[in-house]
């Protein structure tokens, strides 16, 4: 199945689609949160069979982040053996896990405010993997999968000023600015995906930049799943951020984001985003505007 929400940020309403229809989900559920999950999925299958669900007109609406705001936003870093080559490290023999905090998520198509004082904020396409069913001290990565409600497309967006040189040792500071993670426009169930081989790219003011696929990953998503699950409990709702391929201005192949830019990205089955990008400029008065 596949799971959109649609309406002004903060009042997105959740609907499902039905090969090229949509449905309200208003008599199942109020939004796609922790709680959906339980057994959110298998009442949406037994409506559309019974075809107790209204039909919804959603062309021209806001697309929303396809989940409500997690609780938690779990990152995997230099997950892809090229791109951990052109950050110029050596592929990891454990995976390297840093946080995003809740406010970063926004919409696929939302505009993106580039903070005053950055200079360096970076592109990044990643599967996205959404928690369904608490993951704690799983016993083997083959029970992973039980605990996945389905895949979405991510734009870990980063500034590297601030996760790099002015990090303290961490990485967090450059993750954690709010909107820089647009997701969607759906959220796909399991049985439609699978995760080993989706081809991901990406394209700034329509040139390509990134264009790999999932087959590259150090770490499979079943393996991240239950790595994650050693170290903390992950809730139904929460978000893993599975990493990037090879291809971002890190690399100091592609100049970084700047006020004007468009960048676009897309996993295969998942959908495609398009975000502006803007810039804010402290004025005089201490009220930001754009560049």
């Amino acid at each position: 199945m596949r799971f959109m929400r649609i309406g002004l940020s903060g009042s997105e309403q959740p609907v499902v689609l039905h090969g090229d229809r949509a449905y309200s989900l208003s008599p199942i559920a109020s939004d796609l949160d922790g709680a959906f999950w339980a057994d959110g999925p298998r009442r949406t299958s037994e409506a559309l069979a019974q075809g107790s669900l209204s039909e919804v007109d959603i062309e021209g609406a806001r697309v929303g982040a396809p989940i409500a705001r997690p609780g938690a936003v779990v990152c995997v870093g230099q997950n892809y053996a090229a791109h951990a080559a052109e950050s110029g490290s050596a592929p990891p023999s454990r995976p390297i896990i840093f946080l995003k905090t809740p406010n970063t998520v926004a919409g696929p198509f939302d505009t993106v405010t580039i903070p005053e004082n950055s200079r360096k904020t970076d592109w990044e396409v990643e599967l996205g993997v959404v928690i369904g069913k608490t993951a704690a001290y799983l016993a083997s990565p083959a029970e992973a999968q039980e605990c996945i409600a389905g895949y979405l497309t991510a734009n870990d967006l980063s500034e590297r000023t601030y996760q790099i040189e002015e990090s303290g040792g961490q990485w967090s500071k450059g993750k954690c600015v709010k909107g820089y993670l647009p997701l969607g426009p759906v959220l796909v169930t399991p049985e439609e995906v699978d995760p080993s081989r989706l081809r991901l790219r990406t394209w700034v003011n329509g040139d390509s930049r990134q264009d790999s696929s999932t087959a590259d990953m150090i770490f499979d998503v079943n393996h991240l799943v239950h790595d994650l699950s050693q170290y903390m409990e992950l809730e139904p709702g929460d978000l893993v951020l599975t990493g990037t391929p090879e291809g971002v201005a890190l690399s100091g192949r592609f100049p970084y984001l700047k006020d004007g830019d468009v960048v676009e990205l897309e996993i295969e089955g998942l959908g495609r985003q398009r975000q502006d990008y803007i810039q804010r400029v402290r004025e005089e008065n201490g009220i930001g505007g754009r560049v």
